[in-house]
Parts: structure tokens; C-alpha cells; sequence
């Protein structure tokens, strides 16, 4: 732990962090009183972002996770606040000021503005737009308005600015996440801060249905050390509903490929004795038989082109969840235990390449997973905010390829090898054992210290279980992260966020010792450093520049080091990738009567050393490698409009150009200049944008009931799926233009809580591809059913 503190980054960030403290010691001996209160609703749950307001000095803050807000002032005696969130009446209340060491025993209950929550538009632009003025480089997307579409959460992703979802098929199908120009591992995704993969292979942002979500927050590059993660391109957080009202969520939808989605989410809570009971869960299911376009086939012993079905994609998923605890006790804000339990059951068409062709592969898997979660808020003089989660979860996968023969796209064989190269029942077990820990301290109203530390560890267990029971060469990786930030705001209108990180990977595996001519167990622990800033300037109350940079580690996943039994081989040699990233954004809104616009604008800069990417390895398999050095850079802006709440528009667009900045093979001059250098990285979307329209009509044909239509336009230019030093722009090498249009109509019955939409992707049945130049699916139409019961006590 020695080096830990000889790093001259950390040095560094550590010296930031203390020189702030002190210039707030400075600053607190010349102001010894605040006013200081806990903002809570009707159901006592904390509002976080409530905007407060001093007559007497102007001054104003904003309320913390914890719904406490803070304001240093002058002189003791009393002082006149407005406190002001959308979705509450505006609340204006004397308040004493105090000594800054005495215990905060003030509480505000903010009444509810029935008008101001049926303009739930209104209600989740202002939201969102809060998280898009901090710091971060963030996208918030309010799903609340989205919760009648059959989309899943990627659908709803694809059309944010900076993201690209390349999906290989339909259901079910894996994808790749790319934010700013770089993927895979190097983007981490969360529920609730905990990272969704501890639930299974089954829980995918492409199964979860968007009515499981209150909002998603995607950070692009820093991202704050709450999350506890290694994500170095980014990190996607799917915020849940947190209110304390009994409610049932219940939806069913159905449509093209014989598809079939279902979910649930539920709660009820008992007041007087604080027990709150949670389940969720959803059923997936589609035969993902869609056509393949000019595909091969055999006639009359000649090889022709045809349109025809995928005969071998069935996709199946289910999740379910449950949790019970208590809330607002004195020595708990939040005490929940849970289990979980996801199965999947797929079948797999193609490799990387729809030439080959799977006739009788398969993936099946199941999870199980129990957790427990923790939180207080308010201890020692209402400074310190602590929360706590554990879970250990067991994943379980086999991929089934036991038929020796070559299949085509019309049903046809020819006996041979095994389809995928890997004959057997390749199978993968994964028991895993996660904790983090938060901690937020309160210096003063302006300046706030946070520490997290995450534990990780995954053992990996794989092997065929056609000839073997076990693994005689199982590997484990561990990752422990411990994250120190520090944040103060000057004068309500400049904020900083300083941050630094420490990285530990430690791994065991197994393997054959040639010369002591036996197994042996082999271990190592590596240590990295990283660091951070977030910073934004408000020169208006709704516009501002932000700015932010990091350098980061992304580590190695399991899957890159060790494959997963199927299309990825293993590599035990890579290394973590190092990046130095850097965001420079604006942003701008207004609000005049109706009217509501916002204008952002992003810049990027990416420079990643010894960059994870998949490269193919055979015609079916990938493996993950190190280049040694990769450049990605790119803009990207948006404008959003709001009139009332009948009439929302957005358009964005996104350009980025990630480029091998590897000049020499393995750093070698001699070896020469690398054929590939300053050369686009393969099979990356470089230009695509979005456009979306939405009218909603409220009380038409009823009082209360609500019909809404969007109108969707997805667009991406051509792009090389090989090394464009080798591609043409007419050759099979190229992935075509494409634009994609979609509609949805929704009605909602007075009150939400019948509703009904319909849903069409891709009108004008376009001939869509996706990663490595693989067909998508074409026109396809879905029905849902909703009913919402909401009861507020």
C-alpha cells in the first residue's frame, strides 16, 4: 500500500483535495451560522433537488440525496426561504439560523401540486435537465413518459446523443454498447447503482421492459465514484421508483415473430410499521423468426439467393425479484434483504457472420442471487449519509453444440464438423461475491466529501460437459476500488467535483507447469491509480459550461480473460486499459410561457492505451485484444422542445472517428510502421442522429385520458466492417446507409390506469444491418396492454 500514496497522480489529486478543505475551514471561521433543514413529501421519502431560496441575501442551494439542504448566512435570526420543485406548490417558511455544530432537527413537508402532476412531460424535462446541469458529461432520460411502448431499454438508448446499440439479431440477441466511440467492457450499466450483471446472463438491457424504469442517467466518460466501477468509456444507470405509495404495474404485450412480453412491478407498504414489501420481474419470449434477405440456398444442386426465415432463434427469458424490509426508523433510513432469479433459453443462429449458419446450437442459463442493502442519513449532526450493499449471486451457462453438420439458411445439412467449432456442452459457472460502500459528509453547505470502496470477485469455472464434471484449470478475478472525492460549489454558480482512484486486480488461475511437470496455482495483484474533475459554470440559471477530464483503468472482465465457452476465446494476456478522457460541453434552456427549449453540445476526447477490442479470431469466434493505442474523438449536440405539454420535438446528431494510434508493431520501430496506423477502427458507426416527434391530446375523448402519438426517425451512415485500407466503398466490407423510421400511438384511460398503445419499427420495411454487417429485422408491429394502480397514503 506503500505505492499507493508514491503515485504522483494521486499525489496530486490528494493535495487538491486537502487545499479545498482548508480554503473551507478559511472560509467557515469569518461565517459561523447556517440555516439547515430535512425536505421530505407527504410520505416522509427525502426530494432530492428541491431549489431553495433566502430573501434576506439571494442566495439559494439545492437539497441533496437526503433532501437536506444547507446555506451559510451572516448573522443568527431568523430568515424567510422559498423552497420550489416541479410537482410541488411553492413553500415559503421562516427559519432560524443556527451554530454549524449543532444537530439539524429542522423538517419541511412539501405538498404535492395535483395540477403540475398530470403534466408529467413538464414534470420529467425539468427533472432530467438538473442531472444534464452538473458537472458530468450526462444524458437523463425521463422513461415515465415512455412506459406505454413496447420498447426495451436499449430501443430506448439507441436514440440518445453519443450512444450506439448494434444488436446481432432480435430478441434476446447480444449487442454491442458503444458511448463516444467506445464499448464493450468499457461501459458499465447499473440499476440503482448496483451493477446489473450481479443478476445474471438473462438480466440485458434488450430484455428489460421500459416500465421497470423511472429514468436513465448515462455518464460519458467521469462518472461519480458512487457507482464504485471501472468504467473508463462511461456508465449507464437505471433509476427505479422510489416513492412510498402501495402501487401495481402489470403489462403484456405481443406482436411480430410470435412475440411475447410480460412484466410486473409491485409494491405495497405498511405505515405504521414501516414494512415495505417490493416484487418485479418480467417473461420474454419470440421465435425471432424474421426474414433474411438474398441469403443462400441450394436448388437443383446449384447454389441461388432467397428470401427466407430464421429457423433456429428462439429466445426465452424470465426475472424475478423480490424484497422486504423497513424504512424511516431511527436507526435506519432503508433495511431491505432480497432474492432474485433469472432463466434464459436461447437458441443461436449465425456466428459473427450470417454466412455461418446454426442449425441445433443453443445457450441456456439461469441465476441466483441474494442481497442485502442499507442506508442512513443525517448521522453525527446530520453530516454523514451512509449506505451499504452485499450480494452473492452463483451464474450458470451452457452453449449446446452436439450435431456434427453444416447448416444453410433453408433448413439444409450437409454431415461434417460441429457447427461452432466447440463440440460439447460448453458449460461456464460463475459463483460471485459484490460489496460496496458509500459515505457522504457534509462539510458545510457548499462542500462535501465522498468515499466508496467496491469489492468484486468472479470465479470462473469452465469447461465441456460432454467429457468432464468440473474444471481442472478454474481462474478467479478480483477487483477492490476505493474511490475519495471532494465537492465544493462557489457562489451558487461555479461547482468542482476532484476525485481520485485506486484500482486493485487480483487473479488466481490454475494451469499445467511444464517444469515441475504438474498443476500449480498461479496468483497476482496489480495496483493503478487514477483521477478526476467535473466541473461546470453556471452564468445563467439555466445555462452554463462544463467541463471534465479523468485518468482512468478500465480492468480486464471475465469474459475477456477467460471467454465464455463459446464464440470468445480466452486471453490471459491483457492488460487493463488506460485512458485519458476529456469532455468539454455547453448547454442552454428557456423557458418562456409555453415554450421550452434546451441546447446542448458536446465535444469528446478519447486516448486509450492497450484498448480491449474484439477482433475475430476464427469465422466464429471472437478473442479480445490489446492495441496498444487508440484515438477517439467526436462532437455531438441536441435540441429539445417543449410547448406546454402537448408538443415535445428532439434532433441530435453524433460524429466520432476512433483511429489505431499504434505507430509501430509492439513498440517496435524495427518491425516498421504498422499497416493499419491512423487507420479507422473497423466496424464503428463514425456519423448517426436521431429525430423524434411527440403530440399528446389531454381529456380528448374523456376528461383526464390522454391519447399520444411519437413519430421516430433513427440514422446511420456507412461505415467499414474491415480496415478501410482494405475496403471499398461498393464492396460487401461496407455497412450501408440506413434510416429507420418508427410510430407509436398510446391511449391512457382518465388517470393512467388502463392504457393500450401500438408500436411499428421500421415502416418502410428497410433492409437494416447491424454489428459485422448482420441483418436486423424488418417492419415489425406491436400491441401492449398496461393497467397502472397507484394509491398514495
Amino acid at each position: 500500500m506503500v505505492a499507493f500514496f508514491r503515485n504522483k497522480g494521486f499525489r496530486i489529486s490528494l493535495i487538491f483535495l486537502f487545499a479545498m478543505i482548508l480554503l473551507q475551514g478559511l472560509g467557515q471561521t469569518q461565517q459561523q451560522y447556517v440555516i439547515t433543514a430535512r425536505v421530505v413529501d407527504a410520505d416522509n421519502t427525502p426530494l432530492e433537488g428541491v431549489t431553495v431560496k433566502i430573501a434576506e441575501t439571494a442566495h439559494s442551494t439545492r437539497t441533496d440525496q437526503a433532501g437536506v439542504f444547507l446555506l451559510p448566512v451572516p448573522n443568527t435570526g431568523s430568515y424567510s426561504i422559498a423552497l420550489s420543485s416541479i410537482g410541488f406548490r411553492v413553500q415559503r417558511q421562516e427559519i432560524e439560523a443556527q451554530q454549524p455544530d449543532r444537530v439539524n432537527t429542522n423538517l419541511i413537508i412539501l405538498r404535492r401540486n395535483a395540477r403540475q402532476m398530470d403534466e408529467v412531460a413538464v414534470a420529467g424535462r425539468s427533472e432530467t435537465r438538473q442531472l444534464k446541469e452538473q458537472g458530468f458529461a450526462v444524458n437523463a432520460i425521463d422513461t415515465r413518459r415512455l412506459a406505454n411502448t413496447t420498447a426495451d431499454l436499449n430501443q430506448v438508448l439507441n436514440r440518445s446523443t453519443g450512444v450506439k446499440v448494434r444488436e446481432q439479431g432480435g430478441m434476446g440477441s447480444d449487442f454491442e454498447f458503444s458511448v463516444n466511440g467506445l464499448s464493450g467492457s468499457a461501459v458499465k450499466f447499473f440499476m440503482d447503482g448496483v451493477p446489473l450483471d450481479i443478476m445474471g446472463s438473462a438480466m440485458s438491457l434488450n430484455n428489460i421492459p421500459v416500465n421497470l424504469a423511472d429514468r436513465i442517467e448515462v455518464y460519458k466518460g467521469v462518472a461519480p465514484i458512487e457507482l464504485g466501477s471501472d468504467a473508463l468509456g462511461g456508465a449507464v444507470n437505471i433509476v427505479t421508483n422510489k416513492s412510498l405509495a402501495n402501487y401495481l404495474d402489470i403489462s403484456h404485450s405481443y406482436g411480430s415473430f410470435q412475440s411475447n412480453q410480460s412484466a410486473l412491478n409491485t409494491q405495497y407498504v405498511h405505515h405504521p410499521t414501516g414494512l415495505v414489501f417490493k416484487a418485479s420481474g418480467f417473461l420474454n419470449y419470440s421465435k425471432n423468426n424474421y426474414l433474411m434477405r438474398d441469403v443462400e440456398a441450394v436448388e437443383n444442386n446449384a447454389f441461388v439467393l432467397r428470401d427466407l426465415p430464421r429457423f433456429n432463434d428462439r429466445y426465452r427469458s424470465i426475472m424475478g425479484r423480490f424484497e422486504v424490509g423497513v424504512v424511516n426508523k431511527s436507526w435506519a433510513d432503508a433495511l431491505f434483504i432480497g432474492v432474485g432469479y433469472t432463466d434464459f433459453d436461447k437458441q443461436v443462429q449465425t456466428g459473427v457472420r450470417q454466412s455461418i449458419v446454426y442449425g441445433n446450437v443453443s445457450r441456456d442459463g439461469n441465476a441466483k442471487a441474494a442481497s442485502l442493502r442499507y442506508s442512513k442519513t443525517g448521522l453525527l449532526a446530520d453530516k454523514l449519509d451512509l449506505s451499504l450493499f452485499a450480494n452473492y449471486s452463483r451464474d450458470y451457462s451452457v452453449v449446446a453444440d452436439t450435431v456434427l453438420r453444416n447448416y444453410r439458411w433453408d433448413g439444409s445439412y450437409t454431415e461434417g464438423n460441429s457447427e461452432t467449432g466447440t463440440f460439447g456442452l460448453a458449460t461456464v459457472k460463475r459463483p460471485r461475491i459484490f460489496t460496496r460502500a458509500n459515505a457522504n459528509y457534509r462539510l458545510s453547505g457548499h462542500h462535501k466529501l465522498s468515499l466508496n470502496y467496491t469489492l468484486d470477485q468472479i470465479e470462473n469455472n469452465a469447461y465441456n460437459a460432454y467429457y468432464v464434471e468440473n474444471d481442472d484449470m478454474p481462474g478467479k478475478l478480483g477487483k477492490h476500488i476505493v474511490g475519495l472525492a471532494y465537492q465544493h460549489e462557489w457562489f451558487d454558480r461555479w461547482t468542482n467535483t476532484f476525485m481520485a482512484k485506486y484500482y486493485g486486480l487480483s487473479t488466481e488461475k490454475r494451469q499445467y507447469d511444464y517444469g515441475v511437470q504438474g498443476m500449480v496455482n498461479v496468483s497476482d495483484y496489480n495496483s493503478y491509480y487514477g483521477y478526476a474533475i467535473a466541473s461546470v459554470y453556471k452564468w445563467a440559471p439555466h445555462a452554463g459550461i462544463k467541463a471534465s477530464y479523468e485518468n482512468t483503468y478500465r480492468l480486464q472482465d471475465v469474459n475477456e480473460m477467460f471467454g465464455d465457452g463459446f464464440q470468445i476465446f480466452n486471453n490471459l494476456d491483457l492488460k487493463p486499459e488506460a485512458s485519458n478522457n476529456m469532455n468539454l460541453g455547453l448547454y442552454y434552456g428557456l423557458q418562456s410561457g409555453k415554450h421550452d427549449w434546451f441546447v446542448e453540445a458536446l465535444g469528446t476526447y478519447r486516448n486509450v492505451k492497450d484498448f480491449i477490442s474484439p477482433n475475430q479470431y476464427a469465422n466464429n469466434m471472437i478473442q479480445y485484444q490489446n492495441l496498444t493505442n487508440s484515438l477517439v474523438r467526436g462532437v455531438e449536440g441536441e435540441v429539445r422542445y417543449g410547448y406546454g405539454n402537448w408538443l415535445s420535438a428532439m434532433v441530435n446528431l453524433t460524429y466520432q472517428q476512433a483511429i489505431d494510434n499504434t505507430k509501430y508493431l509492439n513498440n517496435d520501430p524495427s518491425n516498421g510502421i504498422s499497416s493499419t496506423y491512423e487507420s479507422e477502427i473497423p466496424n464503428r458507426p463514425w456519423l448517426f442522429g436521431n429525430f423524434d416527434l411527440g403530440i399528446t391530446k389531454q381529456g380528448w375523448p374523456n376528461y383526464d385520458s390522454r391519447l399520444q402519438l411519437n413519430l421516430m426517425t433513427h440514422f446511420t451512415q456507412w461505415y467499414y466492417r474491415s480496415w478501410a485500407n482494405i475496403s471499398t466503398e461498393n464492396s460487401t466490407e461496407i455497412i450501408p446507409k440506413q434510416l429507420i423510421h418508427s410510430a407509436i400511438v398510446s391511449y391512457a384511460t382518465p388517470g393512467g390506469k388502463y392504457n393500450i398503445s401500438f408500436e411499428c419499427r421500421n415502416l418502410t420495411n428497410e433492409l437494416t444491418f447491424d454489428n459485422f454487417r448482420l441483418q436486423r429485422p424488418g417492419r415489425a408491429c406491436y400491441v401492449k396492454l398496461r393497467y397502472l394502480l397507484i394509491q398514495n397514503n
